[in-house]
């Protein structure tokens, strides 16, 4: 089986729904699927250098191969003729394509292709069908839809959905193709490796370890509910509940908003209650998800919510709203605490996980439990190799 997997970037600018092929294809390789991820070097619409990657050629890792062409012309927009003519000359020697994003270039494109070379594909919106999300550039992109998308959605194998939720929700423009709900995976934490630093972690950051850690670590960005999140925890500092509230990630598509939240948490009575840390990765990260308490995110839509399965196979329970689109999942597992985006009802869930702690190890071991059977990539290659077999053509 020989599988193509297009995406318009894998930046960590553009968050983790774009990366998590970077888990996909080694899991797809790993079970004996030929795998090859093409991408752009894009790295950032607001002057960012792009990404420093060897282009036009193939390069072997984690048993799967990667080529990067240049972002030419456009941008901004994520283009790359140099992809598209690579496309349209190989598409022919693979048996389906995988492409993930929907109102770019490049996806509109190698849908395109590949329907005129009668190769299947499947189409994975990233949200981008969210009501939500047509409603940022509404015109704009209905004309987009009406040119390319919609003919896209009606030739496409299915539509790879992350959730139900996102699955119903989800605008079809009058298409009524094959829907195929599969979650992201996650990495599992490598415990006996990072033993230790959750203690030095809360050192550094001048935390004690009886102080409960609340963490937020997503993306900096109006619709992670963040304006909501704020005032609910200056309330719980005036009600005097102890706990430090760790702020984790960045925006660099909209510093602007970035810095509003920075100098907001500043002027507030959460000044010394919390911990800006920027965005962080690696070693860092894991160390952060160890030491966390209560994983926080409020957000207003949320297609699938990586960051919280994140959390989840970290052991840490986590307080979300009923608009990440996994909160069914939370709620069946008893993973933690789903609420509405209202600031007085994220008040109660906080302070019921912040005045319970043998609740919060409860919930955050069911999470683990759940996380590591539903939410590993080992467990997600076997579903979509599942669904590849089923849409390729027996010759």
């Amino acid at each position: 089986m020989r599988i193509l997997q297009i995406v318009p970037s894998i930046s960590l600018v553009y968050g983790g729904p774009s990366q998590m092929v970077l888990g996909l294809a080694p899991a797809l390789a790993q079970a004996g699927v030929k795998v090859t991820v093409i991408t752009t070097n894009s790295n950032g619409d607001n002057g960012q250098k792009p990404l420093d990657v060897p282009l036009n050629f193939p390069i072997q890792q984690d048993g799967y191969e990667i080529i990067y062409f240049r972002c030419f012309p456009f941008r901004r927009y994520k283009f790359s003729l140099d992809l598209c003519k690579w496309l349209n000359r190989h598409v022919s020697t693979y048996d389906l394509a995988h492409i993930h994003a929907l109102f770019s270039p490049v996806s509109s494109l190698s849908a395109m292709i590949c329907r005129q070379q009668k190769i299947p594909y499947i189409l994975r919106p990233l949200g981008t069908l969210d009501p939500a999300d047509l409603h940022k550039k509404r015109q704009l992109k209905q004309i987009y839809a009406a040119i390319l998308e919609r003919h896209n959605l009606a030739g496409a194998a299915a539509i790879h959905f992350t959730s139900n939720q996102e699955a119903k929700i989800s605008a079809r423009f009058g298409v009524s193709t094959k829907d195929l709900v599969i979650p992201l995976g996650v990495n599992q934490v490598d415990e006996g490796k990072n033993r230790g630093t959750e203690s030095s972690i809360r050192q550094q950051l001048n935390i004690p370890d009886k102080i409960p850690l609340v963490l937020f670590m997503s993306r900096i960005d109006p619709k992670k509910g963040l304006d909501l999140l704020i005032p609910a925890l200056e309330k719980l500092v005036a009600n005097e509940l102890k706990f430090h509230f760790v702020l984790a990630g960045s925006n660099p598509q909209d510093p602007n908003y970035e810095a509003k939240i920075r100098l907001q948490i500043q002027n507030s009575t959460l000044r010394s209650h919390t911990t800006i840390t920027g965005f962080i990765t690696g070693e860092s990260k894991t160390a952060l998800l160890q030491a966390a308490d209560i994983f926080v995110l409020p957000s207003y839509y949320e297609n699938f919510g990586i960051a919280v399965a994140e959390a989840m196979v970290a052991g840490i329970p986590v307080v979300i709203s009923d608009q990440v689109h996994i909160c069914q999942q939370v709620r069946d597992s008893q993973s933690g605490w789903v609420g509405r985006t209202n600031i007085n009802n994220l008040i109660e869930l906080l302070t019921q996980a912040l005045q319970n702690p043998q609740e919060r190890q409860i919930r955050g071991i069911r999470a683990k439990e759940y996380a590591l059977q539903y939410y590993s990539w080992k467990a997600i290659a076997r579903q979509i190799i599942a669904a590849y077999t089923e849409f390729i053509p027996l010759s």
